[in-house]
């Protein structure tokens, strides 16, 4: 049997994504920039999935911009906005346990004279909401906060950040500090309303949602000014020209358009099956820890759990469960082939031998309780023969 629990990596396409994508490419080929009927067509198209991408979020559908995926996305609204508002100050915000392409674009921006603000997490790699006040100053500009950590699972408070930034919106007289969030591990999974929760510009990636890779988009909060990245045609309002990804649009609509369906049923499973999955691990392999938490009143998303087991490596792990058809991963993918240790678990204050023996297992909405069992009984028989092998 093959079990795949690396879907905070990617997922696999859902077959009405399939259907659309190949709709596009075959047959709705044209451009939409073009004026024939053609090219009405296609832009028909990116028209219905910016729909059904702002329906998720509670949005005006202008205010969605595609783009490549996550990364690009958080590139463009994190540089966008600090070039555009640079002359208002010169000090970011940001966590110690965001996604690479987050932090390494404000380390960027700190060669470009920027000063950013790291905040420290607590030992479920939550950010203290009176941390981010405290660090607020006169020439802040942005903070950058991350709705569900991508190694862990927990869910950090967003919704707080944002009424904090409106408050001191108003004790600087309306010049506010843009919330920039990378809902990446959010979208669809969690509710995330930007408008209710002080958002001004997220991002979001299609293929964490059983869409396809190479699409994403970002929200941008209507008067919200980002300086583009790209020169080029004026595609998306100039935000981010290129001839439009037309078939990854389609796909990211209807992918956006089954996770809405499907939401809340697909959290209440998820949430069963890691502690299905979770149980019989902690109960029989002696040593092994739970990284963070496991359920919503620990304050945690429904797809994602980190387990470790002290004394053995991460990546060794990773090996032995593939030969028994379990795919599970080390951490972020954007960063797993790297032979560091993973930034976030260092950043939460776990041992070094908690963090060098974490795995990262994380669940889709496609994942049943007959695949789970296996890899329960796989990852307890797997990881007491490696525990066995090295006492040997």
């Amino acid at each position: 049997m093959k079990v795949y629990l690396d879907n905070s990596a990617t997922t696999r396409a859902a077959d009405e994504v399939v259907e659309v994508m190949a709709d596009a490419l075959q047959y709705q080929y044209g451009n939409p920039s073009s004026l024939h009927r053609m090219g009405i067509e296609a832009e028909k198209i990116v028209t219905r999935s910016r729909e059904a991408v702002a329906r998720v979020l509670g949005v005006r559908p202008e205010c969605i911009i595609f783009t490549s995926g996550g990364t690009e996305s958080n590139n463009l609204a994190i540089k966008g906005i600090a070039r555009a508002k640079k002359r208002e100050g010169k000090h970011l915000i940001t966590s110690a346990v965001e996604h690479p392409s987050v932090l390494n674009t404000f380390r960027e921006l700190e060669e470009d004279s920027y000063q950013v603000t790291y905040l420290d997490v607590d030992r479920r790699g939550r950010v203290n909401p009176d941390d981010l006040r405290r660090a607020l100053r006169d020439d802040t500009i942005m903070v950058s906060i991350m709705h569900v950590n991508n190694e862990v699972g927990v869910v950090e408070p967003v919704a707080e950040i944002g009424e904090i930034l409106r408050h001191h919106r108003k004790h600087y007289s309306g010049r506010g500090v843009v919330f920039h969030v990378d809902a990446v591990q959010s979208f669809v999974k969690i509710p995330v309303q930007p408008l209710k929760m002080g958002i001004d510009c997220l991002s979001i990636s299609a293929h964490k949602i059983h869409g396809p890779k190479g699409i994403g988009a970002l929200y941008i909060r209507k008067g919200l000014r980002l300086v583009p990245q790209l020169a080029g045609g004026g595609q998306e309002k100039g935000l981010r020209s290129g001839t439009e990804n037309v078939p990854g649009i389609a796909g990211l609509g209807m992918a956006a358009f089954l996770g809405l369906e499907t939401m809340d049923e697909a959290a209440s499973r998820m949430f069963a099956l890691k502690d299905r999955l979770v149980e019989p691990v902690l109960s029989r392999v002696p040593r092994s820890r739970l990284i963070g938490g496991l359920g919503p009143e620990d304050g945690m998303a429904p797809h994602i759990v980190n387990l470790s087991f002290p004394g053995l490596k991460g990546e060794v792990v990773v090996h032995a469960l593939e030969e028994q058809g379990v795919y599970v991963s080390t951490g972020s993918a954007c960063s797993s082939r790297g032979h560091d240790r993973s930034h976030v678990l260092v950043a939460m204050g776990l041992e070094p031998e908690v963090v060098d023996g974490a795995i990262r297992i994380s669940f889709s909405r496609e994942n049943t309780r007959k695949e789970i069992d296996y890899a329960a009984g796989v990852i307890v028989a797997t990881i007491e023969e490696l525990y066995s092998l090295y006492r040997g």
